[in-house]
């Protein structure tokens, strides 16, 4: 009969060890629960995901529940390395590895990817849709000037490295042809208000463009999103040929370090503070500023190098900042002029402020020389 105590205790041993001591789903620290069928140790997130697969993975608490003897040696002889060997044999360097703060989506379906179907134990056969050349997906797409969703058909292509959509079935005449040079994608299920909500933002004359899209199917549109990454890659291969594969990975797709509403008021700093929605991006170094979260165009940019380029965001005010509604200051100053910025709460006030002297901080490409010389000659 099994020991309640002792097994408790020999799967507390094991989940301390280094191998074993994050999700092995999603990296989360300290997990508490096990598949005792795959024998892989789970936060409590992914093992909720893990019960909608029960014909694959049975989950238990390592601290609550009984364990048999002969489970427990399961787990001492597996363990989350043995199982990343097996099941994450080959994943593709483009595919994306979800972490612990990524949205549901992502999270199920990578889960789904490794255990449900497979794909990445090289022991069959698999083509899925991210490794075409080109993918066709139907999606719904918000209109530019309004919130509601259509229908839109979407082609991305590795042979010219173009992402087009389409507003009719039967048309041949893409409404737009985007490039892969500077195009982003990220979930945003909060913003968009769909759980499975993809943003693509890209640039069109210079200015920065916003799709949001959704499918009711998480794999269509989890694998669209390995495809544009597939396809980003292949693009930054060809662009840098003498970068490594490890250089390239962290610039095919990234979240932004900070977004959310702040108040701004306008060059003089007399003008009346306007509330605006905020975008900070450290790939390309840029404040972004739109009327609402979800508008297809910003309203500005500002540009952000580095202090020795006479760049500095400090907390406060200079000059007085009545007729906002808000009052935790933020000043950012840049060569040309000093943008000042209100936010509600101080704590957001704070968290603006480390986002800002993050991006100061990191020293300038070559790219990012090119980007700030466009930017002054388009103002």
């Amino acid at each position: 009969m099994a020991n309640l105590e002792r097994n408790n205790k020999m799967l507390l041993d094991l989940v301390r060890q280094p191998s074993n001591n994050t999700c092995a789903d999603c990296g989360a620290p300290d997990p508490d629960w096990a598949s005792s069928t795959l024998g892989v140790f789970l936060c409590v997130h992914c093992s909720g995901m893990h019960r909608n697969l029960p014909t694959i993975s049975k989950v238990k608490s390592i601290r609550l529940d009984l364990w048999e003897d002969s489970l427990v040696e399961a787990m001492r002889v597996r363990g989350n390395s043995v199982a990343k060997a097996t099941f994450e044999k080959c994943v593709p360097a483009f595919f994306y590895r979800p972490k612990q703060t990524d949205c549901v989506v992502l999270k199920d379906q990578w889960i789904r990817a490794k255990y449900e179907r497979r794909e990445f134990t090289g022991e069959k056969f698999i083509h899925p849709s991210y490794g075409a050349d080109t993918v066709e997906v139907t999606l719904w797409k918000k209109g530019k000037d309004n919130k509601h969703f259509f229908k839109r058909i979407f082609l991305l292509s590795r042979n010219d490295f173009t992402l087009r959509y389409f507003t009719k079935e039967e048309s041949r005449v893409p409404k737009a042809v985007i490039s892969m040079r500077e195009l982003n994608a990220v979930f945003q299920p909060e913003k968009i208000g769909h759980a499975h909500g993809l943003q693509i933002s890209y640039l069109h004359e210079e200015r920065s463009r916003n799709i949001f899209v959704y499918h009711e199917n998480g794999q269509i549109i989890v694998s669209f999103f390995n495809a544009i990454r597939a396809t980003r890659l292949e693009y930054l291969q060809r662009k840098h040929p003498t970068l490594r594969l490890n250089e390239l990975i962290p610039q095919i797709t990234s979240q932004c370090l900070k977004e959310g509403y702040m108040e701004k008021t306008g060059p003089t700093q007399r003008e009346p503070f306007k509330k605006r929605w905020f975008k900070l991006c450290s790939m390309n170094r840029k404040l972004l500023y739109y009327k609402s979260p979800l508008d297809a165009t910003e309203l500005g940019t500002v540009f952000i190098g580095t202090e020795s380029h006479n760049y500095c965001v400090t907390q406060g005010s200079t000059r007085s900042s009545r007729g906002g509604r808000w009052h935790c200051a933020i000043t950012l100053q840049t060569p040309e002029r000093q943008f000042v910025f209100m936010c509600e709460q101080e704590q957001e006030q704070h968290e603006w402020i480390e986002a800002f002297r993050k991006v100061i901080c990191q020293p300038m490409t070559p790219e990012d020389y090119a980007n700030e010389a466009n930017l002054r000659r388009g103002k």
